[in-house]
């Protein structure tokens, strides 16, 4: 029996790419489990120590001595307690490293000690699928012994039948607390632009002056991801869209976004009004900005004005940074850059200098009313005001990593 197995309370995570390298990362920050699990599911390099390296080095964050302590700080322990067992200390923190297995069903959590599984690999995303079905599906967590399961990507559902009351969309600050641990044993922690977005519409939809959205839109200008080629390559058979093989060093690219979509799972409320979404691919390592546009039904005071102002928005996101949100929306006053947010474990952050708006009149003419059958033929203006508001957030680790961390250690405290 391993180091790690003595421990009471493990976590495991599916894959080791840039959000399981950081899941991994979060853990060694909060230490609210004993140990990890990583289930890299292939044989890396020459030597575990290979993989060690990799696993505390980053091309955007650093070394991960630096990370956790800054330049002034200690140096991280690493030790290889036992290399025929695959298992190292990281910081104090023991993990064991599984190599043999990438089908879920075949990992064997039971024998791990493990009850929860965060599933990073952005593979298996339709919990509509049997457990044997190919080569795997998120279900086959639970076979092999997970209780429960987080995808760290919203779901992608085949079935247009399927009942997703069981497969909630949970998002840490927002409806987290909807976790139902005798009934969800498979949740999505959404996406990063989604996780940013939730955070950054319901003080909005919380405000009674703001709560009535006629139509929003939003788009996300959005760093590098590993689905984009380096350089420019062949489309595959049937690809459609022809930019996602373009280079991701020197271009600009246009791209879509699920995230509107999958808000409504979150905010169900967003589903009864207009929300379109997009995405705009910059070559960025990491940190994100979304630009939400979004029109209210709006009123004016006695004097004239519209509630709906600039500064009327500003205070919303004031008091909710420093409300049930803190910590998860920041409201900023300066002047960002997209680097000033890396790393900032923060949902989303509003750049407070351009939050703009603007009111105009519906005017719905006298004829209209008459067709139906209102008393005053008079012509009427109804206020509309657009406002304009733009959040940073940390695509990688400071947004979405951080939140879906928070989420896991909910889950997992959850449990008996």
């Amino acid at each position: 029996m391993s180091i790690v197995l003595h421990q009471k309370n493990l976590l495991g995570i599916n894959g080791a790419g840039r959000i399981g390298k950081l899941t991994l990362w979060h853990h060694l920050l909060s230490r609210k489990f004993d140990g990890i699990v990583l289930n890299v599911g292939r044989e890396v390099g020459k030597s575990l120590e290979d993989l060690v390296q990799s696993l505390t080095t980053d091309s955007t964050y650093g070394n991960l001595s630096l990370f956790l302590y800054g330049r002034a700080g200690k140096q991280i322990k690493v030790e290889v307690v036992d290399s025929e067992k695959n298992i190292v200390e990281i910081d104090g923190l023991p993990i064991k490293v599984l190599m043999s297995e990438r089908n879920p069903r075949n990992i064997n959590w039971k024998d791990e000690g493990v009850r929860v599984v965060v599933d990073c690999t952005g593979k298996f995303l339709d919990p509509s699928l049997e457990d044997n079905e190919g080569k795997g599906s998120i279900l086959g967590h639970l076979t092999a012994g997970a209780e429960h399961v987080i995808a760290s990507a919203p779901f992608k559902i085949k079935k247009a039948d399927f009942n997703t009351d069981e497969t909630p969309t949970l998002i840490y600050g927002i409806n987290h607390t909807c976790f139902d641990p005798s009934v969800h044993k498979v949740i999505s922690a959404a996406s990063c632009t989604t996780t940013g977005l939730a955070h950054m519409i319901k003080p909005l939809l919380e405000d009674p002056e703001t709560n009535n959205v006629l139509t929003a839109s939003l788009s996300t200008v959005h760093a590098a991801t590993n689905t984009q080629s380096v350089l420019d390559a062949v489309p595959s058979a049937a690809a459609s869209d022809l930019r996602k093989n373009r280079s991701v060093l020197n271009n600009i690219i246009l791209s879509s976004t699920g995230a509107a979509k999958t808000l409504e799972k979150v905010i169900p409320q967003t589903a009864h009004f207009g929300f379109m979404a997009d995405s705009i691919r910059i070559p960025t390592p990491s940190v994100s900005l979304i630009a939400l546009n979004i029109t209210f039904n709006s009123r004016m005071n006695e004097r004239g004005v519209p509630y709906i102002s600039g500064d009327y928005i500003r205070d919303i996101y004031r008091r909710a940074a420093e409300g049930e949100q803190k910590g998860l929306l920041r409201f900023s006053m300066k002047q960002n850059v997209s680097m000033d947010l890396l790393g900032l474990p923060a949902a989303i952050t509003i750049e407070g200098k351009e939050i703009h708006t603007r009111t105009g009149f519906l005017k719905i003419p006298a004829e209209i009313l008459q067709s139906l059958h209102v008393s005053d033929y008079k012509d009427i203006n109804i206020p509309v005001t657009h406002a304009k508001v733009f959040g940073w957030y940390d695509n990688e680790f400071g947004s979405y990593v951080t939140c879906l961390g928070k989420l896991t250690e909910y889950i997992a405290s959850s449990l008996d």
